[in-house]
């Protein structure tokens, strides 16, 4: 069986600074989508289509991270990640 081998995409970092916030956000922002690039929380969203909507348009492709607050992470299939990597 193949396994899928995700490209250094830098959101190691994002995800560390989200990490450092989390129990700051998770006591006042439950539910928001934040949106992270460079280990910054830019804004703070009420839907996700917003949080992506601002991040394509301030840093295009990325690499950003875009997550709800208080939700678990999100595991993505082998075939999408795999298309994110081409």
């Amino acid at each position: 069986m193949k396994t899928a081998t995700i490209p250094e995409s830098g959101l190691e970092s994002e995800i560390e600074a989200y990490e450092a916030l989390k129990q700051d956000l998770e006591a006042n922002h439950t539910g928001k989508w934040v949106l992270l690039k460079d280990r910054k929380l830019i804004d703070l969203y009420e839907s996700f289509e917003t949080a992506a909507q601002n991040a394509v348009r301030l840093y295009g492709r990325g690499p950003y991270l875009i997550r709800q607050v208080g939700a678990p992470p999100m595991i993505l299939p082998a075939s999408v990640m795999y298309q994110m990597s081409g």
